[in-house]
């Protein structure tokens, strides 16, 4: 296992020794981590609550919430809030 995790990380040090000054492969390498991180998180943010229903009302919140340019902190505890009352309403019907 350690062996493969090296080679992954080698690898692009031992095929570009040279700065990569293409504009698209540059932007496309930034975006990389970001959509890794978009892809093994957001299924787990519609499964993570007893309802679907409820994860989809706190996944509105917390993107709302962070296109108003809130604070991580605020996304989170808001998010957990809107799961919470959303919980708690689908139980009363």
């Amino acid at each position: 296992m350690a062996f493969v995790t090296y080679i992954i990380r080698m690898l692009p040090l031992a095929i570009f020794k040279k700065k990569i000054n293409n504009r698209f492969v540059k932007s496309f390498l930034a975006y990389v981590p970001y959509a890794v991180l978009a892809a093994m998180t957001f299924p787990e943010i519609l499964y993570s609550t007893a309802n679907l229903y409820s994860a989809v009302f706190g996944l509105a919140a917390a993107l709302l919430l962070a296109y108003k340019d809130k604070g991580l902190l605020t996304v989170a505890l808001g998010s957990t809030a809107a799961v919470f009352i959303a919980e708690q309403v689908i139980r009363l019907f």
